[in-house]
C-alpha cells in the first residue's frame, strides 16, 4: 500500500482502498499448524490392542472423543462400536497417543460423513475394521476411487 501511495503521490489519482491481500499475509504461517494434534477434529482411527482397528468421525477434539469412548467402556455402555467391541470381546485398549490417530483433519463438519464412509469402505475389504463396524452398502463412487480400473486403449 505504501508503495502505491508513493507512486501516485504527485498525480490526481486518489487511492480509496487498502489491500488486505498482501504477500506478508500470504507467507504468514497458518494458525492451524500450532494446534496440538489431540485438539484437532476430523476422521480418526482408533486401534483395538488385541485385533483390528476402528474408524470414526468426530465433531469434537481427538482427546474429547477418546475420553467418550473410554467412558463408554468404563460404564459398560455399548453406544460406540469401539466400546461394544472392547466390552463384548474383553479386548484391551491403551492411552490416546498409542491407539488413536487422526487420518483426515477436517474443519467443515458437512464433510465428516463422506470422509468417514470413504475410510470405512477402503479399509473393510482389507479386513482392517472391527466386526462391530458395518460398512453398509458399498458405494460405487468410493469403489471407483479405492479400486480404479485401468483405462483400455483402443
Amino acid at each position: 500500500m505504501y508503495l502505491t501511495l508513493v507512486i501516485f503521490r504527485n498525480t490526481n489519482v486518489k487511492i480509496a482502498f487498502k489491500c488486505q491481500n498482501t504477500i506478508a499475509d500470504r507467507i504468514k504461517p497458518s494458525k492451524n499448524h500450532n494446534i496440538p494434534l489431540h485438539n484437532k477434529w476430523g476422521i480418526y482411527q482408533l486401534i483395538c490392542n488385541t485385533c483390528h482397528l476402528y474408524v470414526g468421525q468426530m465433531s469434537c477434539s481427538l482427546s474429547i472423543c477418546f475420553q467418550e469412548h473410554i467412558r463408554y467402556i468404563r460404564d459398560h455402555n455399548p453406544l460406540s462400536a469401539y466400546a461394544q467391541h472392547i466390552l463384548q470381546n474383553q479386548h484391551e485398549y491403551d492411552q490416546l497417543n498409542s491407539i488413536m490417530t487422526l487420518l483426515k483433519p477436517l474443519n467443515n463438519p458437512s464433510l465428516f460423513i463422506s470422509y468417514e464412509q470413504y475410510y470405512i469402505q477402503s479399509l473393510h475389504p482389507e479386513g482392517k475394521l472391527i466386526p462391530e463396524q458395518n460398512p453398509g452398502e458399498i458405494n460405487p463412487l468410493f469403489k471407483t476411487v479405492i479400486n480404479p480400473q485401468p483405462l483400455h486403449s483402443t
